[in-house]
């Protein structure tokens, strides 16, 4: 009987023909980044050219690619050829500078490099050891914004004495933000009201605006909050559409006097609907009367107070327990971006440390660090400190004060010819790069036959492909949303935009 090592068949040897499966030749990342990057180039070259909408019907995709995974390789030619025949015709371009809907989701060259290196290092970060540099840049990156918001001190991660007490992380998205806050806070009202456990949840009450995003009333009920004890305060036009801190007071009050605890309040600084801007220092001082947690969602028009002018709408952010904004919507930092800030983060970690043995180590056990994982919901995270660096080392502030400035000077301009226009009115006072217009009702027409005849106009717009706009509801009425921001967009889609509206209106009302 042979010996394993002369019997030429007792093991497998892969067929002369055929090459070992190397998924990171470096010929082949070479080859292909470089047809993925002239993919890229060219795209934002012919962006401007390619409707908005596209005209696709569910199940498309499926109908035109094979259903089945293939078991053989194809040339990645084949792959990329499916891409622009297939796929780009079934996007919606949020990159189009003829896109005016929802908010913004920018983007830069600088952010795009970022993320396609962290994609390509593939580290996960959830201690300090697993990859230090990735957590020091995400650290690095979080107190650098925060000194272009002019935040205190006691939210950087780092100060000029060593450690903070408070300090960031980045998220995928305001939910997760909310979320993690709403979980630190019901814990803290917990402690504080001697609950066993968690008996004391039912008794536990959250406040928000009725303006306020629709994801913080869902992450209360993630969090475990009874709905019933989920507080939305009505707003109206005398507050634009703001918290006001008096109804505030009175809900809250309510609350204590029934026997129930105040936890948690959320202020918006630029809500989605109209960017209304709820007024942060009264309404921490209002929630002091009650111990509860204060958060600012900034997620859109956080970006916009890195300019001295529109700094004072986060005036009384050092009276809060937390802020979070996101750079993937205005600060030309793709997706997944949202920078969460915390002004004790131990209240944070305590309530989402995980410290399984696989994961402990000396750094970790010194204090001297963070470790991430222990700031969000789950384990793993990308490593999305690079692309926020690379943005603000390259671009330098007064360039992104720029980029702000120019969107909220074009929102302008279409704001004016607005009301330059008897035809319309603006709904609420322009904030930063958002306008809410609609056609007004004049002589036989009703309110409600306004509404009807705004929703109209939407949809031929739209059905053109020139143009995206999106719609709200404000005050009862059906509004029109112009959002200005994408970062392709220069003067002159603004003005086709108008011109497409005013002809769009006068085919529908003549």
């Amino acid at each position: 009987m042979g010996s394993l090592g002369t019997n030429p068949t007792s093991f497998s040897a892969f067929p002369d023909d055929k090459a070992a499966f190397e998924p990171l030749n470096p010929e082949d990342v070479r080859a292909y980044l470089h047809k993925a990057v002239d993919f890229i180039s060219d795209y934002y070259t012919n962006v401007e050219s390619m409707p908005v909408l596209p005209n696709v019907k569910p199940g498309y995709l499926q109908d035109e690619l094979t259903a089945s995974p293939p078991t053989h390789s194809a040339p990645f030619d084949v792959t990329m050829k499916e891409l622009r025949t297939s796929v780009v015709p079934g996007m919606t371009h949020w990159a189009s500078p003829n896109f005016f809907a929802f908010f913004p989701s920018t983007n830069s060259a600088a952010a795009i490099a970022g993320d396609l290196i962290a994609s390509a290092m593939n580290t996960v970060g959830f201690t300090w050891q697993a990859s230090p540099a990735a957590t020091e840049m995400e650290v690095l990156a979080l107190d650098w914004l925060a000194q272009l918001l002019r935040l205190p001190t006691t939210f950087m991660n780092r100060t000029s004495t060593g450690r903070g007490t408070g300090g960031g992380v980045i998220l995928g998205t305001t939910s997760e933000a909310m979320l993690v806050t709403l979980v630190a806070a019901r814990d803290a009202a917990l402690r504080r009201s001697g609950s066993v456990g968690v008996s004391d949840i039912p008794r536990l009450a959250v406040y928000a605006a009725d303006q306020t995003h629709s994801t913080f009333f869902k992450a209360c009920r993630l969090a475990g909050f009874d709905p019933a004890n989920i507080r939305s305060i009505s707003t109206g036009p005398e507050t634009n559409y703001g918290l006001d801190p008096a109804k505030l007071l009175e809900v809250m009050q309510a609350d204590a006097d029934a026997g129930l605890v105040p936890t948690y309040v959320c202020a918006t600084v630029g809500t989605t609907s109209s960017n209304a801007v709820d007024p942060v220092g009264a309404v921490a001082d209002v929630a002091a009367m009650f111990n509860a947690w204060v958060h600012v969602d900034a997620a859109y028009a956080g970006s916009a107070c890195i300019c001295p002018e529109f700094r004072h709408h986060l005036d009384g952010v050092e009276r809060v327990d937390s802020i979070s904004m996101s750079p993937h919507k205005w600060l030309l930092t793709c997706l997944d971006c949202t920078c969460l800030y915390v002004r004790d983060a131990h209240r944070l970690s305590d309530s989402l440390e995980t410290n399984p043995e696989y994961l402990k180590n000396d750094v970790t056990d010194s204090g001297e660090v963070t470790d991430l994982k222990d700031m969000q919901v789950g384990v793993g995270r990308r490593f999305r400190g690079l692309k926020l660096w690379m943005v603000m080392r390259t671009y330098g502030t007064a360039k992104l004060q720029e980029h702000i400035r120019s969107d909220v000077a074009m929102a302008k301009m279409f704001e004016d010819s607005v009301r330059a226009d008897n035809r319309f009115e603006v709904v609420v006072p322009r904030n930063f790069a958002l306008v809410c217009f609609r056609i007004k009702a004049r002589g036989d027409m009703t309110e409600e036959d306004a509404d009807e005849v705004n929703r109209l106009l939407m949809e031929n717009l739209n059905k053109t492909g020139k143009a995206y706009l999106a719609h709200t509801v404000v005050g009862d009425r059906f509004v029109l949303r112009f959002a200005v921001g994408s970062s392709l967009q220069e003067e002159r889609h603004v003005r086709s935009a108008w011109d497409l509206i005013k002809k769009t209106t006068s085919s529908i009302m003549d």
